[in-house]
């Protein structure tokens, strides 16, 4: 799937783990097995699942975190750029400005 399509990666992902856990979900309750090994592994699956999700929500917060900083840095570099423009700006124009006035 593709952004044109309207999916980002993300929902893709997020699509597949969720479809994959209700699938595994489904396969634990329907396969013949007693009771209490039936609840040991689901609450076996779910602890697994638990620790996935958490591990994959650090690895999005950090990929935010690092994606703020270099937006940060970038603008940082931009705005400087931008003022150092302003000034040379400024600087010329009152050159102008004083060649002109000696001039009339």
């Amino acid at each position: 799937m593709s952004h044109e399509e309207g999916y980002s990666g993300h929902t893709v992902v997020i699509s597949f783990f969720l479809g994959t856990v209700a699938g595994a979900a489904a396969v634990l309750l329907l396969a013949p097995q007693a009771r209490k090994e039936s609840a040991e592994r689901i609450r076996e699956f779910g602890q697994d699942m638990k620790e996935r999700a958490s591990d994959y929500l650090d690895q999005a917060k950090d990929t935010v975190s690092s994606t703020v900083g270099r937006g940060r840095d970038f603008l940082d570099e931009k705005r400087s750029l931008i003022q150092s423009a302003v000034e040379a700006g400024k600087e010329a124009y009152q050159k102008e400005k004083s060649k002109a006035g000696h001039e009339a």
